[in-house]
């Protein structure tokens, strides 16, 4: 692994409207939806995962119950205006001198933890940010290098960061993912 100080965010505040609410504490598997983020989160090469919650005062519950002192919970007071709110509080909950971020949806449960490796690789090789694709589809999760976390936080609305990413173009380092966890959500029960 490299030297740089990476963290991972987990972006949990949304409210699972087109699931009929409370998406991430409802069962999937042999827990719950939120579990696999977190579990993924938590095998990334990261030295803190902030857990950004909002609409669901379950997920806090949750996430207070694991034992990991890398796990910090900070709420988005605004997350009803959009994913991009989430991920700026999460951004802004980040410790001083991190070089990256890994970005991970809560609805995500299937993420490969076998892309890592090349995810930090290729930050670790000056690339702007990093994606894994499955079927020539960008997924999850996405690591961003420090150098963009000026232009993350000043996103709007419930797109996130993809029109930013659709603007680097091909800066943005692909990594072949041989499972379609990093595409695979959750959104209708």
């Amino acid at each position: 692994m490299t030297g740089l100080r990476l963290a991972a965010i987990v972006l949990a505040a949304g409210s699972g409207s087109r699931f009929g609410g409370n998406k991430l504490t409802a069962p999937y598997g042999e827990g719950l939806l939120i579990d696999g983020a977190l579990h993924a989160a938590r095998i990334a090469p990261v030295e803190e995962v902030v857990v950004v919650t909002g609409a669901d005062p379950k997920v806090i519950e949750h996430v207070q119950a694991i034992a990991d002192p890398r796990l910090r919970l900070v709420y988005a007071q605004d997350h009803a205006t959009g994913l991009s709110a989430s991920l700026k509080t999460g951004l802004a909950a980040l410790p001083a001198g991190i070089d990256g971020v890994f970005v991970f949806l809560g609805d995500m449960p299937r993420i490969p933890t076998m892309v890592f490796p090349a995810l930090c690789e290729a930050i670790d090789n000056g690339a702007p940010a990093a994606a894994p694709v499955f079927g020539g589809r960008r997924g999850h999760p996405v690591v961003f290098a420090s150098g963009l976390f000026d232009e993350l936080m000043e996103l709007e609305g419930d797109k996130g960061a993809n029109g930013l990413l659709d603007a680097l173009g091909e800066q943005v380092v692909t990594v072949p993912a041989r499972d379609d966890g990093v595409l695979f959500d959750v959104d209708t029960r």
